[in-house]
């Protein structure tokens, strides 16, 4: 896509000289419109905003007070929506850690497919520009998000990103105003099979990214929250629900059944654990199934779910008890067959969170 039919909006707070040396060179190279968003800056910072305002190809919009990177993103999307017909949007950061040369690499990639482009910076130990607190934490989120979401995103947590006009409304739907925000939208994004494609970028960090108001602890609780949030619901409804399916097979084994204790079927098999097994599951799956759809992916898309689950359930169950079947075979300590158990029950329990998320409980595409 042409710079011509692109708007490069920028979220600012308190800025300093970068960010007109760099809306300058982004209209030198030729972008439609240069949207700033002053999310809140002191009085002193205005006239960095007024010098930007008067330029042509320029625009500024302020809030009175500061409301975070998200809400200044969505402020300016609803700008783009309402005042322009611009083809494509790229977000960037104003304190100078983006270049002009990249920004129109991810503009000249727009419409190739629809999708979102992030700008992804070098995280690697090799490149030793990078302050190792940025690093690590960069490298934690990707780890996570792939293993949550299926999909290696080297820099999780970068500003400069594009996409097309018809993404307007889904990333106006996107909840969170500060800085989770961003990691919101690939999650949404991943939820709602909208691709993401990583696009290198040049990496700079100015004075150990000092400049940053990005807060440690406040900003990366908001953002593990939002990372970590439907995986720890849907722990705790699985264990709701495995107390619930053990307290059942206790009352019916220890109550109902108590009289029938030592019975046998073919003479293999326990008649109350026979029974009270399959009964219980049959109180507890449904409980579980309306927890996940309810309270974990927080979806009224009921058509074919609880079909779609008990599938899975069934495919997990033969699949659990083969796969421990065959590795069990290779294990010669007692005491390790648990702990075989316990892993293939683990990792199971991750896929599962997947194919719920995935297949069962979908999100609705946004394109």
């Amino acid at each position: 896509m042409k710079p011509q039919e692109c708007c490069v909006l920028i979220p600012s707070l308190s800025p300093d000289d970068r960010l007109p040396a760099y809306v300058n060179e982004l209209h030198e190279a030729g972008f439609a419109l240069i949207l700033v968003v002053d999310d809140g800056s002191a009085r002193e910072y205005q006239p960095i905003f007024e010098r930007i305002a008067a330029w042509e190809g320029c625009h500024v919009l302020h809030h009175d007070v500061n409301h975070g990177k998200g809400q200044a993103l969505r402020t300016g999307f609803a700008y783009i929506k309402e005042q322009t017909d611009l083809k494509g949007i790229l977000t960037a950061d104003s304190d100078g850690q983006h270049t002009v040369p990249d920004t129109l690499h991810l503009a000249k990639e727009l419409g190739k497919k629809e999708e979102l482009l992030l700008g992804s910076r070098d995280f690697s130990k090799n490149n030793k520009n990078v302050p190792p607190k940025s690093r690590f934490g960069n490298r934690m989120t990707s780890f996570v998000f792939r293993a949550l979401y299926g999909q290696w995103l080297p820099d999780t947590q970068t500003g400069l990103r594009a996409f097309d006009r018809k993404l307007l409304d889904f990333m106006l739907s996107v909840t969170g105003d500060r800085f989770e925000y961003e990691m919101n939208v690939l999650i949404r994004c991943a939820n709602a099979k909208v691709p993401m494609r990583a696009i290198t970028i040049e990496t700079i960090y100015m004075e150990e990214n000092k400049g940053t108001h990005f807060h440690p602890i406040r900003d990366s609780w908001r953002i593990y929250k939002l990372l970590l949030g439907s995986f720890l619901r849907y722990s705790a409804a699985s264990i709701l629900s495995f107390l619930l399916d053990t307290l059942l097979v206790g009352l019916l084994m220890l109550w109902v059944f108590k009289d029938r204790g030592g019975e046998k079927i073919w003479g293999l098999f326990e008649f109350r654990a026979l029974v009270a097994v399959p009964l219980a599951r049959l109180v507890s799956a449904p409980v579980n199934f309306f927890l996940n759809r309810k309270f974990v992916f927080q979806t009224d898309r009921d058509k074919g779910a609880f079909a779609r689950y008990v599938i899975l359930a069934v495919c997990s169950l033969i699949a659990t008890t083969l796969v421990f079947a065959f590795l069990d075979k290779f294990i010669t300590v007692p005491v390790l067959h648990l702990v075989l158990y316990c892993l293939v029950q683990a990792a199971m329990y991750l896929v599962n969170y997947r194919i719920q998320r995935a297949w069962v409980f979908p999100e609705k595409k946004a394109l």
